[in-house]
C-alpha cells in the first residue's frame, strides 16, 4: 500500500510540474503576443504621423539649431511653423509666449535649447482635461453617445472602438440612432458585424430616441459593459439636433439616471482648423465629453489636435492613423508626443531594432 501511496504521489508531483509548465508557457506565449501587438502599435502610429512629423518638427529641428542664437528672427519662424502645421494662432500665441518667458527668465541664448522645450510645452497642452476621464468599469452598461457631422468618419469610428473595447475583454452593443440617413444603419450594421459585436437597429425615420431606448434595454438585459449610441450627423440645423440629442439623453436616463456617461465628438483631423469650428458648434448643442481625431495618416495637418486640446481642455480619447479596424488607437499623450518628436535618425534605428 506505501508502494502504491508513493507512486500516486510521483504521478501527482509530474501532473502538477506539466501544469506548472503549461501555465508558464501560456504566460509567455500570452505575453509575446501582447508586445507584438504593442511594437505594431507603435509602428502603426509612427507611420501615421509622419506628414505631420514632416511638417512640424523636422522644420522646427531646422531651424532650432545648435549655436544658433535666439533672437525676434528665431521666434518668428518658430511662430510660422506652428501655425502652417495647423497648430492655430490661438495655440500657437501661448507657446510663444512661453517660449519668450522661459528665454528671459534664464537667459537662453542658443537655439537647440528650445526644442525639448516646446516638445514639453505641447504634452502638457495634451494633458489638459485627462484627470476627469471615467473609468468605464464603475458605472455599467458604460453608455457613450457619438457625435459628428457626415463624413468624418463617425460611423467608421463606432466599429473600430466597438473592436477595440471588445478586444479589451468588454461586452459591447451598438445602436444604430443614426436614422436620419438611408445609409448610417447599413454602414454601422457592417462595421459591427467585422467588429463581431451586437448591433439595435430600427427603419429609416424611426425615432432616434426609441432606438437608443432598445439599445440600452437590451444591454442591460445582457449584462453588457459598453453600448455606443451613433447620432445623426446634421448641424445645418443646430436646434433641432440640440433637441434630438436632449431627447435620446433623456429617454436614457429612465433606465440608468447617469446615461449617456460620456459624449464623444468625431473630427477628421484633415479638415484642420475646420475641425476646430466643427468643436465649437458641437459643444454648443451637446456636453462633449471626449474627442475621437480620425484620418490622421492622411494629412500633414496634426498638429490640429493640439490645437483642439488647447482650446476646448477636452481630453482627445481615440486617433486614427489608418484604415483597418485595429488603428483607431487610444490616445496616449505622452506617446504621441515622444513619436511626433522622433528624428528621423531615432525613427530609423527603432524600425531597425523592431525587425
Amino acid at each position: 500500500m506505501a508502494l502504491f501511496d508513493k507512486f500516486k504521489e510521483k504521478v501527482s508531483t509530474a501532473k502538477e510540474k506539466v501544469a506548472d509548465k503549461m501555465a508558464e508557457t501560456r504566460e509567455k506565449v500570452s505575453t509575446a503576443v501582447s508586445n507584438t501587438k504593442e511594437k505594431l502599435k507603435f509602428t502603426r502610429l509612427r507611420e501615421g504621423l509622419t506628414k505631420t512629423r514632416t511638417n512640424l518638427v523636422n522644420r522646427l529641428a531646422g531651424v532650432l539649431l545648435p549655436g544658433r542664437k535666439i533672437d525676434e528672427a528665431l521666434i518668428s519662424e518658430i511662430e510660422e511653423i506652428l501655425i502652417t502645421a495647423d497648430i492655430g494662432v490661438k495655440t500657437t500665441n501661448a507657446l510663444i509666449t512661453a517660449v519668450r518667458t522661459r528665454v528671459r527668465k534664464e537667459g537662453l541664448d542658443n537655439a537647440a535649447e528650445l526644442y525639448d522645450f516646446i516638445k514639453q510645452e505641447i504634452l502638457v497642452i495634451l494633458q489638459q482635461g485627462r484627470e476627469g476621464i471615467k473609468p468605464f468599469d464603475e458605472n455599467k452598461p458604460f453608455v457613450i453617445m457619438v457625435v459628428g457631422v457626415n463624413g468624418v468618419g463617425k460611423t467608421t469610428s463606432i466599429g473600430k472602438l466597438a473592436a477595440n473595447f471588445k478586444d479589451d475583454g468588454k461586452n459591447v452593443l451598438i445602436g444604430a440612432a443614426d436614422t436620419f440617413r438611408a445609409a448610417a444603419t447599413e454602414q454601422l450594421e457592417v462595421w459591427a458585424e467585422r467588429a463581431e459585436v451586437p448591433i439595435i437597429t430600427q427603419q429609416q425615420g424611426a425615432d432616434p430616441a426609441a432606438v437608443a431606448f432598445d439599445t440600452l434595454q437590451a444591454a442591460l438585459a445582457r449584462d453588457a459593459d459598453c453600448v455606443l449610441i451613433d447620432t445623426a450627423g446634421r448641424l445645418h440645423n443646430k436646434t433641432g439636433l440640440m433637441a434630438e440629442l436632449e431627447k435620446i439623453g433623456r429617454v436614457m436616463k429612465k433606465l440608468k439616471p447617469s446615461a449617456p456617461d460620456e459624449v464623444w465628438l468625431v473630427l477628421d483631423a484633415t479638415t484642420g482648423q475646420n475641425a476646430i469650428q466643427q468643436a465649437k458648434e458641437f459643444t454648443k448643442v451637446a456636453p462633449v465629453t471626449g474627442l475621437v481625431l480620425t484620418k490622421l495618416d492622411g494629412t500633414a495637418k496634426g498638429g490640429v489636435v493640439i490645437a483642439i486640446a488647447n482650446e476646448f481642455k477636452i481630453p482627445v480619447r481615440y486617433i486614427g492613423v489608418g484604415e483597418k479596424i485595429g488603428d483607431l488607437q487610444e490616445f496616449n499623450p505622452t506617446e504621441f508626443v515622444n513619436v511626433l518628436f522622433e528624428t528621423e535618425g531615432e525613427a530609423s534605428e527603432a524600425v531597425g531594432q523592431e525587425s
